[in-house]
């Protein structure tokens, strides 16, 4: 069913990141325009809660960014002269696919953020669910006691583009260049930066460059719970409702 659909899709080029769907179900729109049906086990839009989440909503005692899950990132970049190189977890998130653009937050409590104003180069490291130690170790200590390279065990390397270490353990490196950033009260500054190289270990990604899930071990944080989980199973794609399977980012 899924080759039929492929050759039934029309011609994406000029297309925006999505198409969106002016009325009617999603579902059937699929159904009618590409001649396919939803992917098999994907619950495709009106999904009902489990019952154990059916209760009344209720208004917690303290504000939170909960949105789980958000990235596990080590950022390295590099020490002042005398200095060990710093690894830092920061919050990071996705500004734009194309072009390729991420932020990054650091308070100014983290050591990374007078590093990263003088350098503008650093790169995010995506660390394996077995690295999990080694990234709470990074997380929980500071780069002004100790350096954190050799406190949490992992392997300084050096990225290929941009003048700032690497993690070697890790499968993923994005390599960023600072382009602008961002004082946000009371204490933060994000800053704004082009992926301008992004590397990967064999087997992480497929021949076209796209992420094999299945084939890299990562986590993200549960903001809301403090805690790490694995990606689980697969429950969807995006552009899934109008038949794409092409969109990465």
């Amino acid at each position: 069913m899924r080759e039929e659909a492929v050759k039934k899709m029309p011609s994406t080029d000029g297309w925006s990141r999505r198409r969106f769907l002016g009325s009617g179900s999603a579902a059937a729109a699929v159904a009618a325009v590409w001649g396919c049906a939803p992917d098999e086990g994907i619950p495709v839009g009106g999904g009902r809660p489990p019952a154990s989440l059916t209760g009344p909503r209720r208004l917690l005692a303290e504000p939170g960014p909960m949105l789980p899950p958000v990235p596990a990132i080590l950022l390295t970049v590099n020490g002042r002269p005398g200095d060990p190189d710093e690894i830092s977890v920061l919050w990071t998130f996705v500004v734009s696919g194309d072009p390729p653009q991420i932020g990054v937050s650091a308070a100014l409590e983290h050591r990374a953020r007078g590093l990263l104003e003088i350098h503008d180069e650093f790169v995010l490291n995506v660390p394996l669910a077995s690295m999990v130690e080694a990234f709470d170790t990074v997380d929980m200590n500071s780069g002004r006691v100790a350096d954190k390279f050799e406190l949490s065990g992992l392997t300084r390397g050096a990225a290929i583009t941009v003048d700032a270490p690497t993690v070697e353990e890790s499968p993923i490196h994005c390599e960023c260049r600072i382009f602008d950033s961002l004082e946000v009260p009371p204490e933060r500054k994000i800053f704004l930066a082009e992926v301008v190289a992004t590397t990967a270990i064999e087997g992480a990604v497929d021949d076209a460059g796209r992420l094999i899930v299945p084939a890299v071990d990562f986590f993200g944080m549960t903001a809301g719970s403090g805690e790490h989980y694995t990606m689980g199973r697969r429950v969807g794609n995006i552009g899934m409702t109008v038949g794409r399977t092409d969109i990465k980012y």
